[in-house]
């Protein structure tokens, strides 16, 4: 069967992807051999944040006297936030279907095998059917990272150990759970079961949490999540998981943390395996697909979008290159910048970064300053957090007078960060911004303040 493209893959990258070369005229194919919506929808950013609203819900019902409500009897049923999940789940991936029927889309629900390139174009195998396109959209995606730790494998198998994927649907509350990794996933799901009672570890290999988080930032993140009864094991290395803990190693020692469950959120990896793109050739670096600013392989007319490519693995950010690589396709002048995309941890409080650190930029050679401003400084902030310590931290290239980079602790970053990735990419002045109006009361307006700190 012949198409314009080809689109291996149904997560955010392969379904907007094909979304878009559809609008743009083309006959398209769409390959999942899951689900639509991939990771992201069905065992990721969507099902996780479902989670956390109902962890959010239950601790301000048990926390609210200091703002005049007395809430008596306050409880958590596990079982029905999972059940709400689910449903919430069903209902989006059902919209993504929908989208591709209104926009006449071909879903093939199989898993597609790349066989090569043809005089008809790129050929993808998927339920005994032959698709071939005259451009080819790699939206593979990406899985787990499980490095060789003894036991972690057998871990797994007998459902001790769990990934992303099986603790959104664990049924059964443990006592303790043990996290693999101070990372996004690793804290928003430490964040979840600590607010509904679960005792939580989380060991990281580093000296600090949430990776490339601001360290300032990451510092307060990890103190609330210290009053909140959280243990930290930091700059520790995982050797064995055994069948009741897990085992590390600090500073030479050999020590053991005794758990009910543990979850394995080390990272993830480019999933490139198994599915024939050796069969064009396609240029890789670690295990990672290479494209260039128009998200093209070395391979012409074969694109990489999303988590496969190895660059930023966010959903937004496969929104984006998927609307690159089509008006690519299509013939419209576009290309893809990585230095404003936005990165939020759906904590309480939130997290929510975007660009250069004082520290990064001072290492690519950038003549920056920082200023920081506290969330206090926002009526509303002040108004609905209790003993709140949130802030927010600018980056300004003092030489081009414009941001550079934003880092926010608080509510509702993860609502205000865009504002300031648009001032980033637009390389807006900081007069500019200063001439901007922002609605009062918010908490947005901390940015502003910040501002008129410089």
């Amino acid at each position: 069967m012949k198409f314009d493209v080809v689109v291996l893959g149904g997560g955010p990258g392969g379904y907007l992807a094909a979304e878009r070369a559809a609008q743009g005229g083309k006959k398209v194919v769409l390959i999942e051999k899951r689900a639509l919506g991939g990771t992201c929808l069905n065992e990721g950013c969507i099902p996780s944040k479902a989670l956390l609203n109902s962890g959010k819900l239950y601790e301000h019902a048990k926390d609210s006297a200091g703002f005049g409500v007395t809430a008596s009897d306050v409880k958590i049923d596990h079982a029905k936030v999972i059940a709400r999940k689910n449903k919430v789940v069903k209902m989006l991936v059902s919209g993504v279907g929908m989208t591709m029927k209104a926009n006449n889309v071909e879903v093939v629900m199989a898993e597609g095998y790349v066989k090569g390139k043809t005089a008809e174009g790129f050929a993808v195998e998927a339920d005994g059917k032959e698709y071939v396109g005259d451009k080819l959209i790699l939206a593979c995606g990406s899985v787990p990272v499980v490095p060789p730790i003894t036991g972690l494998k057998e871990g797994i198998e007998s459902g001790y150990v769990m990934t992303n994927k099986e603790i959104l649907d664990m049924k059964e509350l443990p006592k303790t759970l043990a996290v693999m990794g101070g990372g996004v996933i690793g804290l928003e799901l430490a964040s979840y079961f600590s607010m509904i009672g679960v005792h939580v570890v989380v060991i990281e290999m580093l000296n600090k949490i949430a990776g490339p988080t601001e360290k300032e930032v990451s510092d307060l993140l990890m103190k609330s999540y210290k009053k909140r009864g959280i243990d930290f094991k930091l700059g520790c290395k995982i050797t064995e998981i055994a069948k009741d803990g897990v085992i590390y190693e600090e500073k030479g020692e050999i020590k053991k943390v005794e758990a009910d469950a543990v979850l394995c959120s080390i990272g993830r990896r480019a999933f490139t395996q198994n599915m024939g793109i050796e069969n064009l050739g396609v240029y890789m670096e670690r295990g990672a697909i290479v494209t260039d600013e128009h998200l093209q392989t070395n391979v012409p007319g074969v694109y990489a979008v999303g988590d496969v490519n190895g660059k930023i693995m966010l959903a937004h950010t496969a929104y984006r290159e998927a609307e690159v690589a089509v008006n690519h396709i299509l013939g419209k002048k576009d290309f893809m910048r990585y230095n404003a995309i936005p990165s939020v941890i759906y904590t309480n409080p939130e997290i929510a970064s975007v660009g250069e650190t004082l520290e990064s930029a001072k290492a690519k050679g950038i003549e920056a300053k920082e200023v920081k401003a506290s969330m206090r400084m926002s009526g509303r902030y002040l108004a609905e957090v209790e003993k709140g310590d949130g802030f927010c931290k600018l980056v300004v290239d003092t030489k081009k007078n414009c941001l550079i980079g934003c880092h926010m602790i608080g509510s509702y970053t993860s609502e205000q960060i865009f504002g300031v990735a648009l001032m980033i990419e637009k390389q807006m002045t900081i007069e500019q911004i200063k001439e901007l109006v922002f609605p009062h009361p918010t908490v947005c307006e901390v940015i502003r303040e910040a501002l008129f700190m410089l």
